[in-house]
């Protein structure tokens, strides 16, 4: 069996033709281009940078931490074996400098750089990655996306103190993307092994540029910069320890609160900018920072067992009863795309199925009329003494959730169809989607590699929105274990389609991260997942 030998380059299946599918959009747009403050001068050290966020996700695990706003703070904790360029996609050396992979993509073999520490001053070993490898499948109903990515794993054999080999029960074709994530970086033997509540609760030690100092649930985040650090990214412009001494991340719920913080100089940086507040940012000086991200878009995703949403025509007239070009240009920030497939444009492997997802309330109503739904007394359609009353869950994660939501309300009440909003803490998001005890669930996941669909939609693995064993299973299992990229992108196209033909999820619009910036601050930077890397960042 042969080997491929990487250094700094691309893995073997996201050759040209992937780049060319949707990498070639992955760059920054809004002012700064793909950070603040380009080109400002001499960066300066010390410091406190604080950033408002809407949202605390209760856990400070980045192993078990799927949103946004938490994951900007908890990023800043971990290194990852590697990195993702996110203007090409290429994989490049972090936490290992180089690494091989079999022919048939079930073994990597990774060679890590010496001299790397945790904060609590214990090494970085082989031993100590196979144990947090070793951990992930037990870390519960928190831990779904660091379990997909390594859906399959037989185990990790220790070469040496820093060579290690991965091995995979098939062909894994997403894992070397997958050790660029925020869910696979490294934590400590110790923090490895507490229990996962335990490690969401008192947070963990990592190898990163930043340590956590406290945690206050539902207030705020305080990380102190890591003195002797000296392993960050290959990508990384500074060299060292970072430039900041401390950063801040408080929690304010209130859009127009994290706004006018940012106004008045009370913090430095918000999330989750919506279009209303764009102006007035603008005018006080502010940066806009934008960038669209990759993976399954923000959509309506269905409880497949929960009646109505078991019958496919239901489900079907509600993706064509979406007008989502004007959700995307009333709600969301400027430069929002409305979704042309349950990929965004920026994943590779992105399709176009757009004219599956036109609006055409006309052809919703006609779709639900000859499934047996009439119009009742007010409006709302009925069958069998049913309304076709549904249920919109939703987390306060985003400025965006509730008017794009209120808009989804008033678009469907054209066809007949009642939509019910309901507001949800995102700390309790998991264990509702374990218990199956929803109708729909708004939301989006990031990821740059298409395996997100299978993370998201196979019935063989967590499968939260309870989709019924079809041949999409066969569809994501194969593109997983194809090593030959064509082969590999016609099955993810082949996906595509089939999950919007069968409206397994109801895409809406692709997530567009904007962030508010001031103009004092400089080098804050998305990743290839439009997170934010604040090694880089300093204030001057």
């Amino acid at each position: 069996m042969g080997e491929i030998h990487v250094r700094a380059t691309p893995s073997p299946w996201r050759s040209a033709a992937v780049l060319a599918a949707g990498l070639t959009a992955l760059t920054a747009c809004g002012s700064g281009g793909g950070g603040s403050g380009a080109g400002a001068g001499t960066p300066r050290t010390g410091g406190t940078l604080t950033f408002a966020v809407g949202s605390d996700a209760g856990c400070t695990d980045p192993q078990q931490v799927g949103s946004n706003d938490t994951i900007y703070s908890v990023r800043q904790l971990v290194d990852s074996l590697t990195d993702q360029d996110p203007s090409t996609g290429k994989i490049v050396p972090w936490l290992a400098q180089s690494w091989t992979i079999s022919r048939d993509a079930r073994t990597f073999t990774f060679h890590l750089r010496p001299g790397v520490t945790f904060s609590d001053g214990s090494a970085l070993t082989s031993e100590v990655v196979k144990a947090n490898f070793d951990a992930v499948p037990k870390l519960g109903p928190l831990g779904l996306l660091a379990e997909g990515y390594l859906s399959g794993y037989q185990g990790t054999d220790v070469v040496d103190d820093l060579t290690f080999k991965v091995r995979f029960k098939q062909p894994n074709a997403q894992f070397l993307q997958a050790t660029a994530t925020h869910s696979l970086g490294i934590e400590a033997a110790a923090s490895v092994r507490k229990t996962p509540q335990q490690r969401c609760a008192e947070g963990i030690v990592g190898s990163g540029p930043f340590t956590l100092q406290k945690y206050v649930p539902s207030q705020s985040i305080t990380l102190a910069a890591r003195k002797g650090y000296a392993w960050g990214s290959s990508l990384w412009k500074k060299q060292g320890a970072a430039y900041l001494d401390r950063l801040v991340f408080k929690i304010l719920p209130e859009s127009g609160v994290r706004t006018g913080g940012l106004q008045s100089g009370q913090v430095d940086a918000i999330g989750s900018v919506g279009r209303a507040d764009e102006s007035a940012l603008k005018s006080s000086g502010v940066q806009l920072l934008a960038r669209a991200n990759p993976g399954v878009v923000f959509g309506l995703s269905p409880n497949n067992t929960r009646s109505p949403l078991t019958d496919e025509k239901v489900r079907q007239a509600i993706a064509l009863g979406i007008d989502r070009q004007q959700i995307a240009q009333t709600v969301f920030p400027t430069g929002t795309q409305p979704a042309t497939s349950v990929l965004a444009h920026t994943t590779p492997g992105y399709v176009n199925v757009g004219a599956a997802l036109s609006h055409d309330p006309a052809r919703a109503k006609s779709l639900l009329q000859s499934d047996g739904w009439t119009p009742g007394g007010d409006g709302v359609l009925q069958k069998g003494g049913k309304k076709l009353s549904i249920t919109a869950t939703w987390a306060p994660v985003a400025a965006t959730n509730k008017p794009a939501l209120e808009l989804l309300q008033q678009q469907l009440k054209t066809i007949g169809v009642q939509l019910a909003l309901k507001e949800q803490p995102v700390a309790q998001l998991a264990q509702l989607q374990t218990s199956g005890n929803f109708d729909l669930l708004f939301g989006n996941v990031t990821r740059a590699d298409p395996d997100i669909l299978r993370s998201s939609f196979s019935s063989k693995l967590a499968n939260p929105y309870r989709l019924p064993a079809t041949g999409l299973d066969g569809l994501l299992d194969g593109q997983a274990a194809e090593p030959d990229q064509a082969k590999r992108l016609d099955l993810v196209a082949q996906a595509q389609r089939q999950i919007v033909q069968h409206a397994y999820t109801i895409p809406v619009v692709e997530l567009q991260t904007e962030l508010g910036v001031a103009k004092k601050v400089h080098g804050v930077l998305f990743d290839a997942s439009s997170r934010i890397q604040l090694h880089d960042a300093w204030i001057g």
